[in-house]
């Protein structure tokens, strides 16, 4: 609508009208030139308990021909779960974990991911890795209701990493594949180092420690977490 047939149709001075799309236009101009969201991303630490991913085939092999990975309870990332089924992890000299989760959804390869004192356990010296790099890593037994799976290699200890998207990464100054710290104030107050930066375009931002980590920094009681670029720079969550 013209501004004259505007004012006609309001009945109101044309002054007053043109006051009004004076106001109404440099609201939208702020409004366009506000400065991008800068406001800290929800940061979550998550301890991941010893787990197992699958292939296809070998969930058949373990389970059953034809059976596929039942969903019990969803992860954090969208798309992950922890599966109903467990299998027998069996290491060198018949040593054993009974009843370890597998995790969803089933991959090219299959993957055991422990820690450190689960190694020990088991009498597997577990390399360091991050998940999908199992070249020249221990292998183990796995054991299911239906079957017995031997793997030549695949057993590691995952190294502690953050997950997050692209935004997350411009906010703090990083690119997949660098590397953060994870400082946790607490009665057991500790900094980890070298994180791994996973960054893509979905995932939440969430660091994934496991069990030793976790009980060793005493997540239960801390009081702050702060996640941490290599230059210091910080962003502290209670």
């Amino acid at each position: 609508m013209q501004l004259a047939n505007l004012t006609e149709a309001s009945g109101l001075d044309r002054t007053v009208v043109e006051q009004i799309v004076r106001q109404v236009v440099l609201k939208q101009s702020l409004l366009s030139s506000e400065p991008p969201d800068t406001r800290e991303p929800k940061l979550v630490i998550s301890i991941s308990a010893r787990h197992v991913h699958l292939s296809d085939e070998h969930v058949e092999v373990l389970f059953g021909s034809g059976h596929t990975l039942t969903p019990m309870k969803d992860l954090y990332q969208d798309g992950f779960y922890a599966a109903q089924e467990t299998v027998m992890v069996v290491g060198p000299r018949r040593r054993m974990l009974p009843s370890v989760r597998i995790l969803g959804p089933t991959r090219s390869y299959s993957q055991v991911e422990l820690a450190f004192t689960d190694g020990i356990s088991l009498g597997i010296d577990l390399p360091v890795r991050a998940s999908g790099h199992i070249d020249g890593s221990p292998g183990c037994v796995l054991v299911g209701p239906q079957g017995v799976v031997e793997l030549s290699q695949g057993v590691i200890r995952a190294e502690r990493h953050v997950h997050m998207n692209h935004e997350h990464a411009r906010y703090y100054g990083v690119a997949g594949g660098d590397r953060m710290s994870l400082k946790v104030t607490s009665p057991c107050s500790v900094v980890l180092e070298d994180l791994l930066v996973r960054a893509d375009d979905t995932s939440k931002l969430e660091v994934h420690l496991d069990t030793d980590e976790g009980n060793a920094t005493d997540l239960d009681h801390a009081t702050c977490v702060e996640l941490l670029k290599q230059d210091g720079a910080c962003s502290c969550q209670s």
